[in-house]
């Protein structure tokens, strides 16, 4: 197929790359033209924005930062949905906003456009080993139009409601690792300020009761100082303000998440937002 693809960040150029190799013709648009060097030398086409990189694409994928990024690309005058023909698709990878999400599928609806919410989890990792878990919202048509292009990007597929509903699935995603990355850098800390040698304690309890994706994965850069990105503090903060504003909006306290929130705020002060989640490390050593 003819797919266009915006935004080529720490995940979406390995997600990109795996449609490449599924032999699908792609059409390149993101920001900083450099960040899709390695996509073009592989074949890919650049296009000089998403309206004209939309304009012949049977499918739209989206993959940028922020809600605002998402509705620039998407509903902008120089947006996807402005060139997009009747019949086609629109995925939106993003974590973004559950009401943006229905706002983008409504809109689509209105030029005969399928739209769907698909946001993912799984880092840098998950995108380079095509082992992605991706929350669909949206039309079950449009899922299953779309299953051949999920299965190429990731392992757990699922089609949670309509417009919106992959949103939210990402934001339960997002509140479970919040605590749970305080939960890794507060024990670590622990380990060493105990004397303890922490690639031993990693081996004891990574097998235990407080084994998770975080402490198997982030833990081990944490002891190697590399607090590199594999998903940014500064999108992070984003979901995290999400969650809260849709929480609040369903009229729930989640105490858990406000303190992440504050501690990822603290982060950004300490100029780390550029950094891995893991870097959360790093506020709570400021704290001691």
């Amino acid at each position: 197929m003819r797919i266009a693809w915006i935004g080529t960040g720490v995940m979406g150029q390995s997600m990109a790359g795996h449609l490449l190799d599924a032999g699908h013709e792609l059409i390149v648009f993101t920001r900083t033209r450099e960040k899709a060097d390695g996509l073009l030398q592989r074949g890919a086409k650049w296009s000089p924005g998403p309206k004209a990189a939309a304009r012949d694409a049977e499918i739209v994928c989206i993959m940028v930062g922020h809600p605002r990024d998402v509705r620039q690309v998407a509903l902008g005058p120089g947006g996807a949905l402005r060139s997009m023909r009747p019949g086609t698709l629109l995925i939106d990878f993003t974590t973004s906003s559950p009401a943006l999400a229905r706002r983008i599928a409504a809109e689509a609806a209105e030029r005969g456009v399928s739209a769907l919410d698909a946001p993912v989890s799984g880092g840098d990792t998950g995108a380079r080993n095509a082992a992605l878990s991706i929350m669909a919202g949206g039309e079950e048509s449009a899922f299953e139009r779309a299953r051949p292009l999920f299965e190429r990007l990731g392992k757990t597929i699922v089609l949670h409601g309509p417009a919106g509903a992959g949103q939210h699935a990402k934001m339960v995603n997002q509140i479970m690792i919040a605590s749970n990355m305080i939960g890794v850098c507060e024990g670590l800390l622990y380990a060493r300020r105990a004397g303890l040698n922490p690639e031993l304690v990693l081996a004891s309890v990574g097998s235990g009761a407080a084994a998770s994706w975080s402490l198997s994965n982030l833990a081990p850069r944490i002891l190697r100082n590399d607090l590199e990105p594999g998903f940014y503090v500064e999108h992070f903060l984003k979901d995290l303000k999400i969650a809260l504003e849709e929480a609040r909006r369903m009229k729930m306290i989640l105490p858990g998440l406000a303190l992440a929130r504050r501690l990822y705020a603290r982060l950004t002060r300490l100029g780390a937002q550029k950094k891995g989640t893991q870097a959360l490390v790093l506020a709570l050593e400021d704290l001691q």
